[in-house]
């Protein structure tokens, strides 16, 4: 059952989009992300060398992943442009991950300066795939700024407590059938990541839940099959609730004492 992931025009068939930091060395990176089998790395623009003036992580990518840009760290709209356009020449991408934080403690993203650098952004040629708090109402705008998709939390960046919020998620899914919405920040484990997918998320990103695990690659296996799992379930529909029980097996013609 074919099921690719189509997002501004490149089809990918992972549905898992990993991250490249607090690994403890290249080589425990590297092997995670073989193991998880997703297409598309997502790099922190602010804490690597650009220039290449000197060895990082970005020479241990595998070449065939596409670079996913992020503008983590930046606090107002001015500093996510300045620093997407420094991203979009050095790496030579215009895709972007739009991160603009609200709040140092939470990590919290500003949904009023991630619009407003959107739109910005958008206008300049980006493809830009805003971070912001799980609200239809940002996502209605994101999306009518242009945005090819949102990434509503799951729960705080790198806090691992899982979805949160699943109504949210899924009043998103129904009220927004036809766009992108890629669940980002929050999953600590595959049932996690399963859950975020059965809400009719199209794709989830994530990081430390992979790289803060004793075993990055086994982790990252596990999420792979989390996310096609509840992905596969997705779509083949679940039962109903009931508050009563229902027989597993019919009772008609049955023997009967």
């Amino acid at each position: 059952m074919e099921d690719t992931f189509v997002l501004a025009g490149t089809t990918f068939s992972s549905r898992l989009i990993i991250g490249t930091g607090k690994y403890r060395s290249n080589d425990e990176m590297k092997a995670a992300h073989t193991a998880s089998g997703a297409e598309m790395v997502t790099v922190a623009v602010n804490r690597v060398p650009l220039d290449r003036s000197s060895e990082s992580f970005l020479d241990h990518l595998d070449p065939k992943m596409r670079i996913l840009p992020n503008t983590a760290g930046c606090y107002d709209a001015d500093h996510a442009i300045r620093t997407a356009r420094l991203a979009r020449e050095a790496l030579e991408t215009d895709w972007l991950k739009l991160e603009v934080i609200g709040d140092p403690v939470t990590l919290f993203p500003d949904n009023e300066q991630t619009l407003e650098a959107a739109k910005v952004l958008v206008k300049e040629g980006f493809i830009v795939l805003p971070y912001f708090t799980d609200d239809l109402i940002m996502a209605k705008k994101l999306l009518d700024a242009g945005c090819a998709a949102v990434m509503p939390l799951a729960a705080p960046i790198g806090s691992g407590m899982g979805v949160q919020n699943p109504a949210n998620l899924r009043i998103m899914r129904e009220q927004l059938p036809d766009a992108t919405i890629i669940v980002d920040a929050g999953v600590g484990v595959p049932s996690d990541a399963a859950i975020a997918m059965e809400l009719g998320a199209d794709a989830i990103l994530m990081n430390t839940a992979i790289a803060e695990s004793p075993d990055p690659a086994a982790m990252a296996r596990a999420m792979k099959l989390g996310v096609e799992a509840g992905r596969l379930a997705y779509r083949a529909g679940r039962m109903p609730k009931r508050l009563y029980a229902s027989a597993s097996s019919p009772i008609q013609g049955a023997i009967r004492p």
